[in-house]
């Protein structure tokens, strides 16, 4: 399963009063895993940036100057993202960016979904925690996941802090695999050294209620939905 993480940085929050998209960033994962492959440009709005926008990521109109437009680099943006599921946090917001610089090169240009599925994962995270604060910031600290480097907005940094995010909410990602040497060791070490109690060990068992099973299975649903049915406890 290819998706694609992506983040956009505009001119302003209102694509209804002619706000553009003035950088995107994208990360790809394949069966869950990232590939190091990324898709990054700043763009040239072509227009002025609004002030409280830009003291969110830090880009100026002198600065994008110079910068392609959306029309020169379209071409190889829909190369990257065709056909995979685009993975957003609040991809309404996104989205309605996207499909408005498409609609200023051609009417007949069509919008992104026709290209690509969306998974939003601001409405997944409302499912998985309801009543809870899920922007991304609040999500980092949920899953331990670190944002240090996040002083400004910025697509790419965003997109790939998104994708910990994503991994983490829908089951997390091995960072690591035991060679078949380790393994076998760490099997010898186990069957050499049973584990001991000490006499006397009370060993209490905890049973789930009706209750806690019950959101348990409703979040096992969540992950498996999120997954398009690839949870392998589904299986």
């Amino acid at each position: 399963m290819r998706q694609i993480v992506l983040d956009t940085e505009t001119t302003g929050l209102e694509v209804e009063q002619q706000h553009r998209v003035i950088e995107i960033g994208c990360v790809e994962l394949f069966n869950r895993r990232l590939t190091g492959r990324s898709f990054h440009r700043y763009l040239n709005p072509e227009r002025d940036i609004d002030e409280g926008a830009q003291q969110v990521h830090g880009l100026s109109r002198d600065r994008l100057a110079n910068e392609p437009t959306f029309a020169q680099i379209k071409p190889e943006f829909l190369e990257f993202v065709r056909d995979a599921e685009l993975i957003i946090h609040n991809a309404p917001f996104d989205i309605a960016f996207l499909n408005s610089e498409f609609g200023r090169l051609d009417s007949e240009a069509g919008e992104i979904t026709d290209f690509c599925r969306v998974l939003d994962t601001l409405a997944l995270a409302r499912q998985m925690h309801p009543g809870q604060r899920n922007s991304l910031d609040a999500l980092c600290k949920r899953y331990s996941i670190d944002n240090a480097q996040r002083e400004y907005h910025g697509a790419l940094l965003d997109a790939r802090i998104l994708a910990e995010v994503y991994l983490a909410m829908t089951g997390g990602q091995a960072k690591f695999t035991l060679s078949e040497e380790s393994d076998t060791a760490l099997s010898r070490a186990r069957r050499a050294a049973p584990p001991r109690f000490a006499e006397g060990v009370r060993i209490v068992v905890v049973r789930p209620s009706e209750e806690e099973l019950a959101a348990h299975e409703h979040v096992l649903a969540l992950l498996d939905k999120a997954s398009h049915g690839n949870t392998v406890w589904r299986q």
